[in-house]
């Protein structure tokens, strides 16, 4: 665990980080995180690249909505803050929780909310079917950077090729094949728990 000094703009901050994110989530919250390691991790030192990967692999790993990755962000950055903001540590973790994730779920659900009662009412218009086919390569492409950036947290040097040889497998196993998700993510544990990659 770090430690870090929050005043009030900076918790202030944090909610509007995640206010502006979520109407970027496209593909969902995930396909956000490079902007989120880029704040939290690269720009405010407010989270190590481990507790934000293992945030990120421990909610994906969790049964429920895979939204639950902002959550420990928030749970972290409290955490991280706590021994500074003379809070008790479970209350400055849970006001990150609830940051991140009002700041995450808010703006997006509003705007869904709004735009799929227009889109319904308006599905036969050549517009609408236009957007619905454009947005699938965008979000394609967000999620292969996401990809991108957790991969290289693990490092990038030649002795990490088996990192990246199970992460071209993974996706060409989701591409082509049924295989459930929750089996690869087990291996890939299994793997890591051996230090293989």
């Amino acid at each position: 665990m770090m430690s870090i000094e929050l005043a009030a703009a900076d918790w202030w901050a944090l909610l509007a980080q995640f206010l502006s994110l979520s109407l970027l989530a496209v593909g969902g919250a995930i396909t956000t995180a490079p902007d989120m390691h880029r704040y939290l991790v690269t720009q405010q030192h407010w989270l190590s690249e481990a507790q934000f990967t293992s945030s990120i692999a421990l909610a994906q790993a969790a049964p429920g909505p895979n939204v639950l990755f902002i959550a420990l962000f928030g749970w972290q950055v409290g955490l991280n803050a706590a021994a500074s903001s003379g809070m008790p540590s479970w209350a400055s973790a849970l006001l990150g929780v609830t940051l991140t994730m009002v700041g995450t779920l808010l703006p997006s659900t509003i705007l869904t909310f709004s735009v799929a009662r227009w889109g319904h009412r308006n599905r036969e218009r050549r517009v609408v079917r236009a957007f619905k086919q454009g947005m699938a390569p965008l979000v394609v492409g967000i999620l292969l950077a996401t990809g991108v950036i957790l991969a290289t947290n693990q490092g990038t040097s030649p002795d990490h090729w088996p990192l990246w040889l199970l992460a071209a497998v993974t996706a060409l196993l989701v591409w082509r094949t049924r295989i459930h998700l929750l089996w690869l993510l087990g291996a890939g544990a299994v793997l890591g728990g051996l230090g293989w990659v």
